[in-house]
């Protein structure tokens, strides 16, 4: 296709499917390739998402839509937070705007939402293991069709990866996977893969090495000329022997690269090729600039990775919280007071010491601080070695991820009871990244655990008490807390251990008990008061630990006013509600209680008041609730 559009209309006007890509010809792909940019910035600088890893893989989605046959041919991106270009390709540009704004596109692959999406994605190093379904299952079917995995670096930093590469070189199925290296994930990576990779040798280095051999064997006799006639036979050998390719052909895969991700001649003619390769699976090596096309996203891709929205000009953000920390700041800075106490205090991440809140930790405390890359399973683990032998290790970790480290909790940590204190950030809706990253299930997943404390903070002062109160005790500690900042509360100068298990009392009522759980106490007090108003007196109880309960306050309470109403930034399913009831009837007390919380299905992505609204934990739906009780 020659557009031959006038200079008001753009190359990404004329796209609504893939097939239009393929009709394109290769000063229109360029061209495409700025607009997609330019779409992906201006978009984001309102809407806030992943900038730089979706502005590392233009070309790369594009060579990808333009040499298979999608949706016929599977496209599987790992995380998925670099889908921005394969959305706007697949007929979602029209939609792009509501990018991860609330009933809008979601930030991430969702099958829902288009058939050019094969899974949900969200979380790392699925992609492959996905894609070798698909592609054992095509088989089966005798069904024609390609599946492509597309999985960055750092995701292949999880042992997720190479148990899937490992079962994809045993079956020998038609598998294409494709490794966007740009040495980034979130944070810079770590581990001996990324090592391996960052040893890479070009194919530019290739040649001039090759040249080099070429000029002295030149020089010899016949001799040279049988060498040379060798040499160029085995040169794709010899680029593998000296590439991180030695690896994956280990794993019985056929390696090529690495590929310039930014050259659309050369990835086309690479995949085209490899597109065509019927005989086992394969790994393209392509090598890619994070942030590419957005100068502060290049120079600082890790601060691009995910953003709020921003000013295109400056790169600086449009919206802050000024004089109220986060939990997440409050969380780093009070584990680094913690360190200077006491030297047996440890810092681990999985990859996100920024998200965490442990940079700081990490600069003052580079011996005790690490990084295990994208390995929850593992930091777990590795957090009861150390336990083991005297430290008292803190790993920071979303609600959402904490989710893969079930069974290494349960079986590690807290059988043997060891002082291993998970700080569990963004539990409870988080916003934008929707539903693979709220953390609205861990109150359901976890207190069931034998030897587990569990808390909950009502404001950030109660956090850092709380987190003193961990590192003094002696076995597993989960410390939930949410998104966001704080309420606003002064921070006490001195940390003061909290008496274990025990709630406090923070308004005395007659007619019902509002038990709410961490974030959702100050929505229950301001319930109350409002309660009061209309003449109903509403007792208020902070739990403070979920596990143990404070089962005589609380019982005391439910008790003297004859009704119960529970509310938790979680699921109701098995949550904190669920917990209470229990323990109630285990008391013989029986009486009326609702439970307020997320319902039974996946919540979608939008600002947390508005999800909090929607499920009746902001005050007036305490307040709705109470009023249908007392009324009952």
């Amino acid at each position: 296709m020659n557009t031959q559009v006038d200079q008001q209309q753009k190359v990404l006007d004329f796209i609504d499917s893939p097939q239009d890509l393929r009709s394109l010809d290769p000063a229109e792909l360029e061209i495409l390739a700025h607009e997609l940019r330019e779409t992906i910035i201006s978009t984001v600088a309102e809407t806030g998402g992943h900038l730089a890893p979706s502005l590392g893989v233009v070309e790369l989605t594009m060579a990808l839509h333009y040499v298979f046959n999608t949706p016929s041919d599977k496209l599987v991106w790992d995380v998925g937070h670099q889908a921005y270009a394969h959305k706007l390709l697949t007929g979602r540009k029209d939609r792009f705007h509501t990018l991860r704004r609330h009933k809008g596109l979601s930030g991430f692959p969702k099958r829902g939402e288009s058939i050019y999406d094969p899974v949900e994605t969200g979380h790392s190093s699925t992609s492959i293991s996905y894609s070798l379904g698909m592609a054992v299952a095509k088989k089966l079917r005798q069904e024609q069709g390609k599946t492509i995995a597309v999985i960055g670096d750092g995701s292949m930093t999880a042992g997720m990866a190479f148990e899937a590469l490992s079962h994809a070189g045993d079956l020998d199925k038609d598998l294409v996977v494709i490794l966007n290296d740009n040495e980034m994930s979130i944070s810079p990576n770590v581990g001996a893969f990324s090592s391996f990779l960052s040893q890479r040798m070009t194919g530019k280095t290739i040649r001039r090495l090759r040249d080099h051999i070429e000029e002295r064997l030149m020089s010899l006799s016949s001799v040279g000329e049988n060498l040379l006639s060798l040499l160029r036979k085995s040169e794709e050998s010899l680029k593998v022997f000296l590439t991180p390719g030695i690896l994956f052909e280990a794993l019985k895969f056929k390696y090529v690269g690495p590929i310039p991700g930014h050259d659309l001649d050369s990835l086309i003619a690479t995949l085209t090729n490899v597109r065509d390769h019927n005989h086992g699976p394969v790994l393209v090596h392509v090598i890619t600039t994070k942030g590419k096309g957005y100068a502060p996203a290049e120079k600082n891709p890790g601060a691009y990775h995910g953003v709020g929205p921003f000013d295109i000009a400056t790169g600086k953000g449009k919206s802050s919280s000024p004089g109220r920390p986060s939990y997440t700041k409050v969380f780093g800075n009070t584990l680094c007071t913690l360190a200077r106490r006491d030297p047996r205090i440890t810092a681990i991440t999985a990859a996100m010491p920024g998200g965490t809140g442990l940079q700081p930790f990490s600069c003052e405390f580079p011996d005790r601080f690490f990084d295990v890359g994208i390995a929850e399973q593992h930091a777990i683990t590795f957090a009861a070695g150390l336990a083991l032998e005297g430290m008292r290790p803190f790993f920071a970790v979303y609600s959402s991820f904490m989710q893969r480290s079930l069974d290494q909790l349960i079986h590690d940590v807290c059988l043997p009871n060891l002082p291993v204190t998970i700080a569990l950030d963004r539990s409870g809706v988080v916003g934008a990244d929707g539903p693979t990253h709220h953390g609205v299930f861990d109150l359901s997943f976890l207190p069931f655990i034998p030897n587990l404390t569990m808390m909950a903070p009502k404001d950030e002062n109660e956090l850092q008490h709380m987190l003193y109160t961990a590192s003094l005790h002696e076995g597993p500690v989960v410390l939930r807390y949410p998104r966001g900042t704080g309420e606003g509360i002064p921070l006490d100068q001195e940390l003061t251990a909290l008496a274990h298990g025990r709630g406090e009392l923070l308004r005395e009522g007659s007619d019902l008990l509002l038990l709410p759980v961490g974030n959702r106490v100050y929505p229950a007090l301001t319930a109350a008061n409002e309660l009061a108003g209309l003449g109903i007196q509403a007792a208020v109880v902070n739990p403070r630990f979920i596990k143990p309960l404070d089962e005589e306050l609380i019982s005391s309470w439910a008790e003297q006013t004859g009704r119960v109403i529970t509310i938790e930034d979680n699921a109701i399913q098995g949550g904190f509600g669920a917990t209470v009831l229990q323990m109630l009837n285990q008391r013989g007390i029986s009486l009326p209680l609702a439970t307020l919380g997320y319902p039974d299905h996946f919540i979608e992505q939008g600002p947390q008041e508005v999800l909090w609204q929607e499920a009746g934990i902001d005050p007036a739906g305490i307040i709705r609730a109470a009023l249908k009780m007392i009324q009952a």
